[in-house]
């Protein structure tokens, strides 16, 4: 008898995200919430490939929180949750809500930003600090550093300027800085990533931020001509905030690069380990890989 073609499909996906289809189910699932409802990025598309590239690793139950229109009546309990995953760009939660994160996070939640999550609430002065750095929004340097890797370290640069822009989408090269992370370790030191914008001059607080991975803006592309975080980590009280800046649409997001690193930083911010393997199936230095398709 073959098994049912649903079957099939879970066990092939599960095997490219580097799970047996079995070993995810066995453990205790991490619950996670994902938030949109509004983004100038197409979150009703870009939401369900989230929701599909946590649950189908075998680690998260998933559910998805979208805002209503009317926002005064958007205050979610936070508590049954593990970690909170922002794919949310738009106005501003009423303040019960945004004191409510603020607890959440502070006192040992889990929150993940996906790419333009860290372009919202320019004037929320916590969040800005979650994120580590954004972008648009009006910021500037008034908001706080950009970040760049220059001559082996993290430069805080203060020259004025605007927060957030990106050249032309395009496959570039992901380099990790730090080898030993629990969401980097085993991952190759630089693998290409699908194409997707590739953010630059991000700038804000940058307290207890820590870069994982940057990538070269290249002038040729549109960049900033400098190597940009792609991947963060931020302390925030007892909370643990993983930041990427990959994911602009399902090209970037099928990177197979892109659901690992998401996973893996998810599982981190929720616990502060990381038990999901590299899969076999990740980028090299010179070649792609997607998922999903």
């Amino acid at each position: 008898m073959q098994p049912p073609l649903y079957r099939v499909a879970f066990v092939l996906v599960t095997a490219i995200l580097g799970l047996s289809a079995s070993s995810g189910l066995a453990a205790d699932k991490i619950k996670v919430l994902i938030i949109d409802g509004q983004n100038n990025h197409n979150w009703r598309v870009t939401t369900p490939i989230l929701k599909k590239c946590l649950e189908e690793c075998g680690r998260f139950d998933v559910t998805v929180m979208t805002t209503p229109q009317d926002l005064t009546a958007f205050q979610p309990d936070f508590s049954p949750y593990a970690v909170i995953v922002s794919n949310y760009n738009g106005a501003m939660w009423p303040k019960p809500t945004r004191d409510a994160f603020v607890d959440f996070v502070r006192n040992g939640g889990g929150f993940v930003s996906v790419h333009a999550a860290n372009n919202a609430f320019p004037e929320w002065g916590e969040y800005n600090e979650m994120i580590g750095v954004g972008g648009w929004g009006g910021r500037n340097e008034k908001y706080g550093p950009y970040v760049r890797f220059r001559d082996g370290k993290i430069v805080l640069d203060r020259d004025p300027g605007r927060g957030g822009s990106h050249g032309r989408q395009h496959e570039f090269k992901v380099d990790i800085r730090d080898r030993e992370h629990p969401i980097t370790k085993g991952l190759p030191p630089i693998w290409m990533h699908t194409q997707d914008e590739l953010y630059d001059r991000l700038r804000g607080p940058a307290k207890n931020l820590h870069v994982l991975a940057t990538a070269y803006a290249d002038p040729k592309t549109g960049g900033s001509g400098e190597n940009e975080p792609m991947l963060m980590t931020i302390e925030f009280g007892k909370g643990r905030v993983f930041h990427t800046t990959l994911g602009h649409d399902p090209k970037g997001m099928y990177c197979v690069g892109f659901a690992t690193t998401l996973n893996r930083g998810t599982e981190w911010a929720a616990t502060g380990k990381v038990t999901l393997p590299v899969p076999e199936k990740f980028p090299t230095e010179d070649k792609v890989s997607t998922w999903g398709k």
